[in-house]
């Protein structure tokens, strides 16, 4: 596998990864993921770091944590070891209308290791 491939499948991979319930409610595993600089823009229109995400996804709704799915997504390698992902998530919570955004993270390959340093979420109609 080239290089580029593998950098852009790799992050793909911890993406699905996040979205598991089980990664989600697991400290651990989230601090494995995310570099200490991390910051994520909300579709809350919020801002938060490393550990306000981890000790958001420990308070998680259990309804938020299934039914979601990934469509489109595209990887551009900016650079030797960083990857930009972009993509779409559909949530469906049981007896709701399901919420569509728009998703963009950076992940950096840092001492042999992927973590994201970035993510932002959009808000956006039905596609």
């Amino acid at each position: 596998m080239k290089a580029d491939d593998l950098q852009e499948s790799l992050p793909r991979k911890f993406k699905e990864r996040l979205l598991q319930s089980d990664v989600r409610k697991s400290a651990k595993d989230i601090m494995d993921l995310l570099a200490d600089e991390f910051i994520k823009f909300g579709s809350s229109r919020r801002v938060f770091d490393k550990q306000q995400i981890i000790n958001s996804l420990q308070n998680e709704p259990i309804e938020f944590l299934t039914h979601r799915a990934i469509t489109e997504f595209k990887t551009l390698v900016l650079a030797t070891g960083v990857v930009l992902i972009n993509y779409r998530i559909v949530r469906h919570i049981s007896g709701e209308q399901p919420v569509y955004s728009l998703r963009s993270s950076i992940w950096k390959l840092n001492n042999d290791r992927w973590k994201m340093i970035f993510h932002q979420g959009t808000l956006v109609k039905e596609s």
